[in-house]
């Protein structure tokens, strides 16, 4: 058996210049050295510079190593000034300030009646601290939901025409075999033993129900049978009821589950 050639895929082109794949840089491209552009972290201020820095090393506001935070802020500033980034001038005031510090740690503290000068830091960690207190409730503020931005105020107009309608829940068997009982234990009160024949027809109720429905108005179901015919005109007169149900003569409704069963002839 041959073996089938190995397909090579074809290199993927680097861009497209003018609607045509570009596989291989040209031998004359020259990239300028201010083209890859480095963009820091902005900050609102030299204090938030230097808590970016304190936070960034995990030092102590309190005990502020005022050697290290002062490299640091200065090779900052170097890395700002050698991205040809415009200096505020109060991050020079700050550097200024660093480096008087700095300084007075190095000399010697001169003895005074009152006691020992204080530490120099102390004005520069309580503006400092203020300053996290602010930003950290900033933060806090910003993380809660804003209006426009995380939620949105809905409005709905109303219809002027909107009429209610009521759908009338569907009338179960079960329902109305229940209707059925209640009108059987009214007829077994009026039951006579009496021979007799009895002339009952399925479709001369039909007409008698049908006499008696509008199409207006509902009808209560239970007032449809007669107690007094016994159990032989009830059950005639149920099994009319339901004819007419069948042949969409009749509409059973009712308001609401297990209340009264109405009854009306369809338009």
């Amino acid at each position: 058996m041959s073996q089938a050639p190995l397909t090579v895929q074809p290199p993927l082109p680097l861009a497209v210049v003018r609607g045509k794949p570009l596989v291989e840089l040209p031998a004359d491209l020259y990239i300028p050295p201010d083209a890859l552009e480095v963009i820091l972290e902005a900050f609102e201020g030299p204090l938030d510079l230097l808590l970016y820095l304190i936070r960034r090393h995990k030092l102590d506001i309190v005990d502020l190593p005022v050697f290290d935070i002062t490299r640091q802020y200065m090779d900052y500033i170097a890395l700002m000034d050698h991205l040809q980034m415009e200096l505020a001038g109060e991050y020079l005031v700050m550097a200024a300030t660093l480096a008087e510090i700095k300084s007075r740690m190095l000399l010697p503290k001169p003895e005074t009646e009152e006691g020992e000068e204080e530490d120099p830091r102390m004005v520069l960690i309580r503006q400092l601290q203020a300053y996290e207190v602010i930003k950290t409730a900033a933060e806090q503020m910003d993380t809660l939901p804003r209006v426009e931005r995380d939620t949105w105020v809905a409005h709905a107009g109303r219809a002027a025409n909107l009429v209610p309608r009521v759908v009338p829940p569907e009338v179960s068997l079960d329902e109305l075999l229940d209707a059925l009982r209640g009108v059987l234990s009214k007829a077994e009160l009026f039951e006579q033993h009496q021979v007799e024949r009895e002339a009952l027809s399925t479709r001369e109720r039909m007409s008698r129900i049908m006499s008696l429905l509008s199409a207006d108005r509902f009808t209560p179901f239970v007032s449809l049978f007669e107690p007094r015919e016994g159990r032989a005109g009830v059950v005639v007169t149920f099994l009319a009821v339901l004819e007419l149900s069948k042949e969409s003569l009749v509409e059973i409704q009712q308001v609401k589950p297990m209340s009264q069963i109405h009854v009306r002839a369809r338009a």
